[in-house]
């Protein structure tokens, strides 16, 4: 375990970044396809969303589930932990919201 100077370091490494919460907050109310997310992300390359899901995947906060198909379908969705997350991402959003209500 990283030794943290402050509990907002954790959360940073969790969610930080441009792309960890729009892919954790588009997996809060459906299980989803890595063509919805990209469609859903504008912006972020393939390779990218798929290293995002990889390291959110290893840090226990995503469930990646391949079915046995040709081509394969892959699925992924918040783990219990990722749905610990979701409280933050609303109270993020809603901020967010305050911001951009503020500044225009």
């Amino acid at each position: 375990m990283k030794g943290y100077n402050c509990p907002i370091e954790a959360i940073i490494e969790v969610i930080g970044g441009k792309w960890k919460s729009l892919i954790l907050w588009h997996l809060q109310d459906n299980t989803r396809r890595t063509g919805e997310l990209k469609k859903l992300i504008p912006g972020i390359t393939q390779k990218m969303l798929i290293q995002q899901l990889k390291s959110l995947e290893k840090q226990g906060y995503v469930k990646r589930v391949v079915y046995p198909e040709v081509p394969p379908k892959v699925e992924y969705s918040l783990t219990p932990h990722g749905e610990e997350l979701e409280p933050l991402l609303q109270d993020m959003c809603r901020w967010g919201r305050q911001y951009l209500n503020r500044i225009s």
